[in-house]
């Protein structure tokens, strides 16, 4: 009796701090999703200040000829 609960703790214990084996199909790696939401970023700027944009660089160049 002693012998089998003391091997169903061990078999627990053993289970428990056992390090677990990561699934990760389906998750989306970080590098990733920072990628995804720097362009979304950059094209929402982009569309509001793209004129903006295009007159500062016209100017530039303009200032270089």
């Amino acid at each position: 009796m002693i012998n089998t609960t003391l091997d169903q703790l061990l078999r627990l214990y053993v289970a428990m701090t056992e390090p677990r084996r990561r699934d990760e199909r389906g998750d989306v790696p970080g590098w990733v999703m920072v990628t995804v939401m720097t362009v979304g970023l950059a094209i929402v700027i982009f569309g509001f200040a793209e004129e903006p944009l295009k007159a500062l660089l016209t100017r530039a160049f303009d200032s270089v000829k």
